[in-house]
């Protein structure tokens, strides 16, 4: 017996039925130049070896090659039969994709042949983020989980070196992980996590051991409450460094609806604060840009020198869960759970042209395209358990 996919077959309340409708309707829309795949999308990274291609991966169980400008999306990394939910590129000379799967493995293919590699097997729930480095001239992979692990693994032999666990048991299901460029040496690195309850960790991490940092920095030793780092008031799901050339500072994105400028030299305070509105689940920094995203559809363009909001691009029509700075900051990239790539200007005069056609659209001047929606090809029954991996830990 075959089982429909279409939620008008099952009860619908009115909210949802109106939610349905509206995103029925906004669904066409050509807006940011919209590449369709067949599945949802739930990460993002730029390919190293071009400035016009992305990696993604999808729901569908595979890692795609997308290039922004031809629309070629044929590379295609396959072997899961789950849900993918993060992709790293590492390994000698970038030549290994790697992601992490429902299946609780992180999965590995040769960049240039898509043939697979190896699983590497460890983690006891779904694997949330993956992330490479080279530590002592090895190539490393370090995955955290729902499992609240995070394992450092040998990429070339899939040997595991390190597990690590909060040393009060706290920490939640992981969501993001980021290397410290600054802290971080040639045989050992500083490790940010961040995870479904408010507390960013940080991580030494060398060949022969890693341990959580639980010291101020001057070698006087403090309680994990106040060496931990508290800048939300609920789930944080991303982090990256980013700065003027002179030192970088941490920024985030939290499930309390801010993206937040974490201070180095101020200890990790908070400098500077985005009201996204929503869950924020994706963020990029710009020299001159602050690109927010995430549940509420849009992607939010703030000044970084005055902390304005300066534009929002809307387009998507389910919660974006990427986004990837392009073309030397002139683009950033989006994807979402709609199945869609979209590219966005960030180039002083494109935005302003996209303000201009916002304010046009809006007086009914200019005729709105459409395109047709990606369909799912998801279950009923995995589409509410893709909804609950996405609100895991948001409570």
């Amino acid at each position: 017996m075959s089982r429909s996919k279409d939620p008008g077959h099952f009860f619908q309340t009115d909210a949802s039925e109106s939610a349905r409708a509206r995103k029925a309707a906004k669904s066409h829309n050509t807006n940011g130049n919209p590449i369709v795949l067949r599945s949802k999308i739930l990460n993002i990274v730029p390919d190293p070896q071009s400035s016009s291609c992305v990696y993604v991966a999808e729901s569908a169980g595979c890692v795609r090659r997308v290039n922004i400008e031809s629309k070629d999306s044929k590379t295609v990394y396959r072997g899961p039969a789950a849900p993918l939910t993060s992709v790293a590129i590492g390994g000698v000379g970038g030549a290994t994709i790697f992601a992490g799967c429902w299946d609780k493995d992180v999965w590995s293919w040769n960049r240039d042949s898509t043939a697979l590699v190896r699983k590497y097997k460890g983690h006891s729930d779904f694997v949330k983020a993956v992330i490479c480095t080279n530590i002592e001239g090895k190539q490393c992979v370090i995955s955290g989980g729902a499992d609240s692990k995070i394992i450092v693994w040998d990429a070339e032999t899939g040997d595991r070196i390190h597990t690590l666990r909060d040393k009060s048991d706290n920490m939640m299901a992981l969501q993001d992980l980021v290397i410290d460029p600054e802290d971080s040496t040639e045989s050992e690195i500083v490790l940010f996590s961040c995870s479904s309850d408010p507390y960013i960790r940080r991580w030494r991490i060398n060949l022969e051991s890693a341990s959580q940092i639980v010291d101020s920095g001057d070698g006087v030793m403090e309680t994990l409450s106040s060496t931990n780092i508290l800048a939300h008031e609920t789930s944080v799901y991303k982090l990256l460094f980013a700065g003027d050339g002179h030192y970088s500072n941490l920024w985030t994105a939290s499930a309390d609806g801010t993206a937040k400028c974490l201070s180095r030299l101020q200890g990790w305070r908070v400098d500077d604060s985005y009201e996204h509105g929503d869950y924020v689940r994706a963020l990029v920094v710009t020299e001159d840009w602050v690109v927010t995203a995430g549940r509420n559809e849009d992607v939010k363009v703030w000044d970084k020198a005055t902390g304005k909001l300066h534009h929002v691009y809307e387009g998507h029509f389910e919660e974006i869960t990427g986004l990837a700075v392009m073309y030397g900051e002139k683009n950033v990239v989006s994807v979402s759970i709609d199945g869609s790539v979209r590219t966005w200007g960030l180039d002083k005069v494109e935005l302003e042209q996209a303000i201009m056609e916002r304010d046009e659209k809006a007086r009914g001047l200019i005729q709105v395209q459409s395109v047709e929606p990606t369909k799912t090809l998801l279950t009923a029954e995995e589409e509410a358990e893709l909804a609950e991996l996405m609100d895991s830990g948001d409570e």
